[in-house]
């Protein structure tokens, strides 16, 4: 009886053996078709290119704010702020007509005691934004770095800071576009030539997002970046290219 039992695990262990062969060989040969079907339509490559850029605009915002006892006192500190900006900007160099004025806005401060509403008012306050629009990216940041000439003489002025643009891009991505391509076929030449390949006509190409970013910025993102806090600034671009190879 013993001697039938052992058999019957030998034999089992056995066949056991032979399917799991099979389904290795069966899953080497899946594995090596993929393989030269992904070969087949040629390698992939991404490319890149970048450029130095200088801002050619910028967009300035200021906020003044006053507090008041009532919405008249705290209106009319505002517009002792907003002559003193101005004032302050055209002294510098920035022309009236690029200054925009928004509109003023006020609303109650409440008073709360233990996270309830009392109902009693304890002021009010009141803001009103400038925005500079110009060219003059210098002379901005210059002014910006000033700022505080206004607060030592007690205008409460929020400061933003400048926005900065470069209106170039649209010349710029083509050419940035037209590198990054020929940087993927170095590539893809360099990596096929290694293995005694050639690079072959194009078969597909996919523009990736700008980064503009500052100058020693290593930060990208999926959706393109666009830095406003610096005057000096790097524009890259990426290609992903399909080459055919032989």
């Amino acid at each position: 009886m013993d001697e039938m039992i052992e058999k019957r695990k030998a034999t089992t262990i056995l066949i056991a053996a032979v399917i799991v062969s099979l389904a290795m060989g069966l899953g080497l040969a899946q594995v090596g078709s993929g393989f030269a079907s992904r070969s087949s339509d040629g390698i992939v490559v991404t490319g890149s290119a970048k450029v130095d850029a200088v801002a050619d605009n910028v967009v300035w915002t200021l906020s003044i704010q006053n507090t008041g006892k009532t919405p008249a006192t705290a209106v009319s500190g505002i517009d002792t702020g907003i002559n003193a900006v101005q004032k302050y900007l055209v002294d510098g160099g920035i022309k009236s007509e690029q200054l925009t004025l928004g509109a003023v806005s006020s609303y109650a401060t409440e008073e709360y005691i233990n996270g309830n509403p009392t109902g009693r008012i304890l002021n009010y306050r009141a803001n009103r934004e400038i925005t500079v629009r110009t060219k003059d990216v210098q002379l901005v940041s210059k002014l910006s770095q000033n700022i505080g000439t206004l607060l030592q003489a007690g205008i409460n002025v929020s400061n933003y800071g400048p926005q900065y643009y470069v209106s170039t891009l649209s010349k710029i991505r083509p050419e940035l576009l037209k590198e990054a391509t020929k940087d993927a076929k170095s590539r893809a030449e360099a990596m096929t030539e290694a293995v005694g390949g050639k690079v072959g006509a194009i078969t597909s190409v996919k523009a990736g997002p700008i980064q503009v970013t500052t100058p020693d910025s290593t930060m990208t993102s999926d959706m393109g970046l666009y830095d406003t806090s610096s005057i000096d600034k790097t524009v890259t671009a990426t290609v992903t290219v399909t080459f055919k190879t032989s």
